[in-house]
């Protein structure tokens, strides 16, 4: 399907702009009184969405482009919630919500609540997309939770949307005229505290508990969940976390963000903020998109994130929070079959420049002897490397400081494959299962056990619920490494010896790199 296509579709599904409702005429069951101001959703069978609401006090457009959020302000008015609004500016050949209309003005959330009534009130899920932090949006059709809540009616799903990309992650107080935003380099993880906020301070409207948050995302969603309880203040709004195939290795030094800033300046012919501030938003995307491709991460800037996340975890900057952390089999083969061989082989060269091609020559013999042993078609040795470094040994490694820092991580190990030969298991694939979409087999390939699913989705919502996803789910130590193996009809613990996750010896080492 061409893209002109695809956001025609999602315009049909989803599109629409949301008005103030100045004539008295709506629903009172569907609207919810928030601190800025009262929103009218839509019911469909028995789940009521509200879509669209702001989240923030002013949009980061204009003067505002590259500036911390703005809280919400009170508000009397009462306002249609019935579309999604605009994606953040992102990379539309990476994630579909970035082929919907993207704009500056992105900030807002999505609430999916079922009609049917609890004992009292509802645990809170909070979803944070994933698109390599420079890609995505809540408006993707596989994001939509209608068939989640339907099915467990006994939570409230929230999917918020975050500044991507240059708007969300440029270094820029090295620069002359830099001083003013101290802030940039870390814009879009601020953005997701500031929802989370919003969401403590008004989901009680909604009938959801805000005291019982759990955040939960996949990808640089993933890496967004472990990194937030790194940042001062944010652990007041939310208690757990689930994160699908990221950890918090996404993430860059402040020598690396320069160098991109410096790079795309340079290309953009930029010498001040001033002069990027007089960029249209979609030059500064078309040019980042070209030239900083999967290299735009959140910044260990010593601020808001620490020079070394894993020594954080470790020394219990995350103790309090419960977690539940894991990857898939075949990770990077996601990538492959997206790029197309060609184009992974091209992408993948490139990037051997980088960080692997300077490691000390004792790491780089163990990394190609990993390489040598893993056989099967040309692309697989370098996907298997990479998967290891991206995914797998991040997130084993995130269980484990965890745990040594007196936290509670349970972690899984996600087994089923597509019937595409490239695909295998790889990286996203679990999506259409965890939010109950059978129908979106663009990845998978197939639909999985309906069992299967239904035992998996239970397991996530009782673990946002409880703290626990299972009675028989072990939690992570270090004696055993304990894991959980979702294989589409053997959900069973093992010790991760077993499985093997994680080369120890040849890949594990990779971690203190974080992105290579």
């Amino acid at each position: 399907m061409e893209q002109s296509e695809i956001r025609e579709l999602l315009k049909q599904m989803y599109g629409g702009e949301n008005k103030p409702i100045t004539d008295g005429n709506y629903d009172r069951s569907l609207a919810v009184k928030c601190i800025n101001g009262t929103f009218v959703g839509r019911k469909k069978d028995n789940i009521t969405v509200f879509r669209g609401i702001p989240y923030v006090g002013r949009q980061p457009v204009g003067k505002l482009r590259w500036k911390a959020p703005v809280d919400i302000v009170p508000d009397d008015g009462v306002y249609e919630a019935y579309y999604n609004a605009n994606s953040a500016l992102g990379n539309g050949q990476l994630e579909t919500g970035s082929l919907y209309y993207m704009d500056e003005d992105c900030l807002y959330l999505n609430v999916f609540k079922s009609d049917e009534a609890a004992a009292g009130k509802k645990p809170v899920m909070v979803w944070i997309h994933g698109g390599a932090f420079e890609a995505g949006g809540t408006i993707d059709p596989i994001f939509d939770c209608v068939n989640f809540v339907k099915e467990n009616p006994d939570v409230i799903v929230v999917t918020i949307a975050y500044r991507l990309g240059v708007m969300g992650f440029l270094h820029l107080s090295h620069l002359a005229d830099g001083k003013d935003y101290p802030d940039a380099q870390n814009l879009g993880l601020l953005d997701q505290v500031k929802a989370l906020k919003w969401v403590h301070e008004n989901i009680a409207g909604f009938g959801g508990d805000p005291e019982n948050v759990t955040i939960w995302g996949e990808s640089a969603g993933a890496g967004s969940c472990t990194l937030l309880p790194l940042i001062p203040g944010s652990q007041k709004y939310f208690h757990r976390l689930i994160a699908e195939s990221g950890s918090v290795n996404l993430t860059r030094s402040p020598e690396e963000a320069i160098a991109c800033t410096e790079k795309l300046m340079e290309a953009l012919g930029c010498k001040t903020v001033t002069d990027l501030l007089k960029v249209s938003g979609e030059k500064l995307l078309e040019t980042a998109s070209a030239i900083l491709f999967l290299h735009q991460f959140p910044e260990r800037d010593g601020k808001y994130l620490p020079a070394d996340t894993f020594a954080a975890y470790a020394g219990g900057a995350a103790k309090d929070i419960e977690i539940l952390v894991g990857c898939n089999k075949d990770e990077m083969n996601f990538f492959v079959s997206s790029f197309g061989l060609e184009g992974w082989g091209v992408w993948v060269e490139e990037r051997k420049k980088g960080k692997l091609a300077q490691l000390p020559a004792e790491e780089k013999a163990l990394v190609d002897s990993y390489r040598k042993d893993v056989g099967g078609d040309w692309f697989q040795p370098d996907a298997s490397l990479l998967s290891q470094s991206w995914f797998n040994a991040p997130i084993i490694k995130l269980s484990e400081c965890q745990t040594m820092g007196s936290g509670k991580s349970y972690t899984y190990f996600f087994t089923p494959e597509s019937p595409d030969p490239v695909m295998k298991c790889g990286h996203a694939i679990e999506l259409a299962i965890v939010f109950n979409h059978p129908e979106a087999t663009s990845d998978m390939g197939r639909a999985f056990d309906e069992n299967f699913c239904r035992t998996m989705r239970r397991m996530w919502v009782q673990f946002a619920k409880t703290g626990v996803p299972s009675d028989n789910w072990p939690l992570y130590t270090l004696e055993n490494k304990e894991v959980m193996v979702l294989d589409e009809f053997d959900i069973h613990p093992a010790k991760e010896s077993e499985v093997k996750i994680v080369d120890w010896d040849r890949t594990y080492f990779l971690t203190k790199y974080y992105a290579l």
